[in-house]
């Protein structure tokens, strides 16, 4: 019992992207939360509740949809009799460990072992499935209630980018949403005190009182190195799932290249043909730029392209290069391990997980060497000019800059 309090308690925390200020009040409002869906799917389909044993709990590691139920004596023929129902509708292989699951035992069942007939799985804060198997066997896919907070902020950076946001109390999760928008304009690795951004966001919660992280980022401005770079959340077509981010002219962030194959991390070795190398006690160039994280950590694909070569040697470890277009490659080396799915003739895009950081090969600590070509020399990632992405369309840029022009001066008056 007190192991499945523990992990209930680390999974709610992990699950929210939850500020410092919101953990506090977090287990007892997510409870209210998991009563609420409940009385949400007995009501919508008829599901009283004074007549079912309600059971709630999370996945835990090595379970399956099957040992979940077959904990409730629901035979494996049963079992296997669902998944292959709703297979096409619900892959019962992705749930995931610490998602929180609730099971519906009917009480005045004939059956004395009291059988499941209902599963609910909440595949994350906002979204939870209802696996129906009483009479036919159905999905039903629902969202909670949520409600949307604007939010308007300033931060500066004197410490990090994360341990500011956390002083002011708010999601870390903000950073990561700002590490994409920006991650073509901004080096994260070498953010400096004084830089600073101002963000209006919508903070998102659940039935009004539970903290559920960020929702969208309409518009921010990142002074960085003493420039300030605008970004603006755009709608590409009338439903709105097709956006992108433009600056103050209409011009897109993104480059063709991300600037480093990390996230965060902090740069431990820069290119350099004179480097004395520890490894091999002697001075030998250094053609890559080193990255260091821990172990483990995603390593992405800084542009789209085609994987040419997939490997382990002596000294580079678990590599792979990547060509993106006839004038440029990347290399990333020492990696603990590739990603699933990637091989020779994968056609990845730009931020997919191509691998993890480890230290394989000739590495004395764990870091991602990444390298790049250009017509077919290596040369310095860091120094090199990267071309632009297309900017916005120009039929759309007149619509573009007088949509932008609140969100500036709410920006500028922040």
């Amino acid at each position: 019992m007190l192991r499945h309090i523990y992990r209930i308690l680390v999974v709610f925390i992990l699950i929210t992207s939850c500020q410092e200020s919101h953990k506090s009040k977090y287990n007892a409002t997510q409870k209210s939360v998991k009563d609420t869906v409940v009385k949400q799917v007995a009501k919508i389909f008829s599901y009283p509740k004074d007549r079912y044993i309600v059971t709630q709990d999370t996945v835990a590691p090595n379970d399956t949809f099957g040992k979940i139920l077959s904990r409730f004596d629901m035979a494996y023929s049963d079992i296997y009799k669902i998944t292959q129902k709703i297979k096409d509708t619900f892959d019962v292989k992705q749930i995931k460990v610490g998602r929180p699951y609730v099971v519906l035992q009917q009480k005045d069942s004939l059956d004395s072992l009291a059988r499941p007939k209902v599963f609910i799985y909440e595949q994350d804060p906002l979204h939870y499935t209802v696996i129906d198997f009483q009479d036919s066997i159905q999905v039903h896919y629902k969202n909670k209630k949520v409600t949307t907070k604007r939010k308007s902020v300033e931060v500066v950076i004197n410490k990090s980018l994360y341990q500011d946001i956390a002083d002011k109390h708010l999601s870390p999760k903000l950073a990561m949403e700002l590490s994409n928008i920006y991650a073509w304009t901004v080096d994260f690795f070498h953010l400096n005190k004084g830089d600073a951004f101002k963000v209006i966001y919508d903070d998102v919660y659940i039935n009004d009182t539970v903290y559920a992280g960020i929702g969208n980022i309409y518009a921010s401005v990142f002074k960085y190195g003493g420039k300030d770079f605008y970004a603006f959340r755009y709608a590409l077509d009338s439903t709105g799932q097709h956006y992108d981010y433009f600056d103050e002219l209409g011009h897109t962030l993104r480059k063709q290249f991300l600037k480093a194959p990390l996230k965060f991390g902090r740069i431990s070795s820069r290119y350099n043909l004179h480097r004395f190398i520890k490894y091999y006690g002697r001075v030998k160039p250094h053609l890559g730029t080193d990255f260091a994280a821990p172990i483990g950590t995603p390593i992405m694909a800084t542009a789209n392209g085609v994987v040419i070569k997939k490997a382990y040697t002596s000294g580079n470890g678990n590599y792979i290069k990547i060509k993106h277009n006839a004038t440029y490659s990347t290399q990333y080396l020492h990696m603990s391990k590739f990603a699933k799915g990637i091989h020779v003739g994968s056609v990845v895009k730009q931020g997919d997980i191509i691998g993890y950081v480890g230290m394989t090969g000739h590495a004395s600590g764990p870091h991602v060497c990444y390298r790049f070509w250009k017509n077919g020399k290596q040369v310095d990632a860091l120094k090199e000019k990267m071309p632009p992405a297309k900017p916005i369309d120009k039929k759309l840029l007149p619509d573009y800059l007088k949509f932008i022009k609140s969100y500036k001066q709410q920006l500028d008056s922040i």
